[in-house]
């Protein structure tokens, strides 16, 4: 079972396992994030799916992940 959680408080969980994370999953993370606020969906995806593909042992692979499965509930 997926755990929902409101998007403010999944994002303050993100960033706050950024600080151990490669600077490059960051940045995709955070971009991510961005996208995924102004309402650009599709390009937040491709950005958690790249974040998974490119650096798929990062903290930050996982909470890509948990993202995409919300973002195909919407």
């Amino acid at each position: 079972m997926v755990m929902k959680f409101p998007r403010a408080i999944f994002c303050t969980l993100g960033f706050l396992l950024v600080l151990g994370c490669s600077d490059k999953a960051k940045d995709l993370f955070e971009t991510a994030v961005f996208e995924e606020n102004q309402n650009n969906i599709p390009h937040a995806r491709e950005l958690y799916e790249e974040l998974i593909r490119t650096h798929p042992s990062s903290k930050l692979a996982e909470l890509a992940k948990a993202r995409l499965a919300d973002l195909k509930e919407r």
